[in-house]
C-alpha cells in the first residue's frame, strides 16, 4: 500500500510540474476555466457553460498543435563559479548556440536542477518537524511528509530568463541569478529552451542535457574578534605539520658532533671545511593549536538546528586566525574525522568545502567524538565546541577538557525559548544560540 501511495505521489508531482512548465499564465487560466466549465456544464439543458467548455478545449487544442512546429537544435555551455554560498546571490552565464539555419526568437531559458523527489526508503525514514501534531490520516498517508521532503531536496529555485533572438548558427547569452537554499552540491542537469505558441497559451520545449554542479558553502555569520585562551603547546613534528610529512624541528645552529647524534643531522659541508664532524642543532617547535568540535549527532527532526550548527562552525573556521596557529575541525560522520588547517597546511576554503558536505552521524554514539577529542588533548591550546544539546554526555566532554587544562568555548544551538543566553558549567562558559537568532547571539559573545 505504501509503495502504491509513493508511486501516486510521484506521478502527481510529475503531472503538476508538466502543467506548470508547459502552460503559460494565460494557458493556466484557460485550463482552469475549462475545468470549471466542464463541471458547471454537465446539465446542458440548464446552462450554456458547455459552449464555453467546447470553445476553450478547441482553443487549447489549437495552441498545443501549433507548438509542434518548434524544432530547434541548440547547444549550451554554463560558466559557473567554483563555489556559492547558501542564502547569497549566485549569478552565472549560459551561452546558447543556435545550430539551425533559421532565426530563433521569443525563447525563454529554464535551467533544470536534479529531481527533488525522495526515494521510497527516505520517505519511510524521514520525520517531518511537527508531524506528531498532524491528524491520523495525514500521518498514515504521508503526503505532507512527501511535500516537506520535496521542499528540503529542492536546493534552489531558478527563474525563467528571456533570451535575445538567436541568429542562424549564432550564439546568445543569458545571465541567470539564483539564491541557493541549502549547502551542499547544487546539481544542474539540463537547460530547457521554451517558446510559446502564437496564442500565448502553450509552450513548446527543447531540453539539452548539460550536467554540471557547483558546491554551495554553508551560510556564515559575523563573529566578533575573540582572543581564544590557551598557551602554546609542543607539536609533534614541529613545522613539518605545515610543510611536509614526517618529524622535524626548527633549525637553531651548528655545533660539534657528540656521540649518539644521528647521522642524518651531520652538516657535510661544514665537516668538509673544518675537518671535524659538525651537526645541525634543532629546537622543538611550540605554537597554538585549537580544535573546532562540531556535534553531528542530530535526530531527524533536528535538521534546522543541525544546519545552524554547521553554519556556526563555518563562521568560526573563517574567523579563527590560522596564519600562526593550527585549527583542527573535528566531527563524526560514518567515522570520526579530523581536518587541520593553518600554518600553510591547508586553507580555510578547504574546511568550508568539508563543512558543505557534512551529514548527521549515523551508527555511532557521542562517545566517538569525545574519544577523538581526548586523543588530541595534549597538543590543544583550546577548544571551540558547537553542540546540539547540553546533556550528560556533552557536559562530560567539556568537563574532561577543563580537568585537563584545555579551555573551551561552548556554544549550544537551541530551538526554543527558555534557555539562558549564558551559563557557567565548571570552568567553561556555555553560550546558548537560538535558531533564527544566531547572528544576534554570536554578537553577544
Amino acid at each position: 500500500m505504501r509503495r502504491l501511495l509513493f508511486r501516486a505521489f510521484g506521478l502527481t508531482f510529475l503531472a503538476e510540474r508538466w502543467i506548470r512548465r508547459r502552460f503559460t499564465t494565460a494557458g493556466l487560466l484557460a485550463l482552469g476555466a475549462t475545468a470549471a466549465a466542464a463541471v458547471v456544464g454537465l446539465d446542458t439543458n440548464r446552462t450554456l457553460a458547455y459552449q464555453a467548455f467546447t470553445f476553450l478545449v478547441a482553443l487549447l487544442t489549437v495552441a498545443m498543435a501549433a507548438s509542434l512546429s518548434f524544432r530547434g537544435r541548440f547547444s549550451v555551455r554554463r560558466l559557473l563559479p567554483h563555489f556559492a554560498t547558501a542564502g547569497e546571490l549566485l549569478a552565472y552565464r549560459v551561452v546558447i548556440r543556435n545550430e539551425t539555419a533559421r532565426v530563433q526568437a521569443g525563447l525563454t531559458l529554464m535551467d533544470e536542477t536534479a529531481d527533488p523527489r525522495p526515494a521510497f526508503e527516505e520517505l519511510l525514514r524521514a520525520r517531518e518537524p511537527g508531524e506528531e501534531r498532524r491528524n491520523w490520516f495525514d500521518r498514515t498517508v504521508g503526503y505532507p511528509r512527501w511535500m516537506w521532503l520535496i521542499g528540503r531536496n529542492q536546493r534552489a529555485w531558478i527563474p525563467e530568463v528571456p533570451l535575445p533572438a538567436l541568429s542562424p548558427r549564432g550564439d546568445g547569452e543569458a545571465r541567470v541569478e539564483i539564491v541557493p537554499l541549502r549547502r551542499g552540491p547544487l546539481r544542474l542537469m539540463a537547460v530547457t529552451l521554451a517558446r510559446s505558441d502564437p496564442l500565448g497559451l502553450f509552450r513548446a520545449r527543447v531540453t539539452v542535457s548539460a550536467p554540471q554542479s557547483v558546491l554551495v558553502l554553508p551560510r556564515r555569520y559575523p563573529v566578533p574578534a575573540l582572543a581564544l585562551p590557551g598557551p602554546r603547546k609542543y607539536q609533534q613534528g614541529g613545522v613539518a605539520l605545515a610543510a611536509s610529512v614526517g618529524d622535524s624541528e626548527e633549525f637553531v645552529a651548528l655545533r660539534d658532533y657528540r656521540p649518539g647524534d644521528p647521522v642524518r643531522r651531520i652538516h657535510w659541508k661544514s665537516w668538509a671545511r673544518s675537518g671535524r664532524p659538525v651537526v645541525k642543532e634543532f629546537q622543538d617547535e611550540f605554537f597554538v593549536r585549537h580544535a573546532l568540535v562540531l556535534d553531528t549527532f542530530a535526530a531527524p527532526e533536528e535538521g534546522a538546528r543541525f544546519e545552524e550548527a554547521v553554519s556556526v562552525a563555518a563562521s568560526f573556521a573563517c574567523a579563527a586566525p590560522t596564519q600562526d596557529a593550527l585549527l583542527d575541525l573535528m566531527f563524526v560522520g560514518a567515522e570520526a574525522y579530523c581536518f587541520t588547517a593553518g600554518r600553510g597546511l591547508a586553507h580555510t576554503d578547504r574546511m568550508l568545502e568539508i563543512l558543505a558536505c557534512v551529514e548527521p552521524a549515523t551508527g555511532l554514539s557521542f562517545r566517538a567524538l569525545r574519544d577523538a577529542v581526548m586523543e588530541r588533548h595534549a597538543s590543544l591550546s583550546g577548544c571551540i565546541c558547537v553542540l546540539l544539546g547540553w546533556d550528560d554526555e556533552r557536559r562530560d566532554l567539556v568537563g574532561r577538557l577543563g580537568a585537563l587544562g584545555v579551555p573551551a568555548l561552548v556554544l549550544v544551538i537551541g530551538d526554543g525559548a527558555g534557555a539562558p543566553e549564558q551559563e557557567t558549567d565548571g570552568a567553561a562558559a556555555v553560550h546558548w544560540l537560538q535558531v533564527g537568532r544566531i547572528a544576534e547571539g554570536l554578537q553577544r559573545l
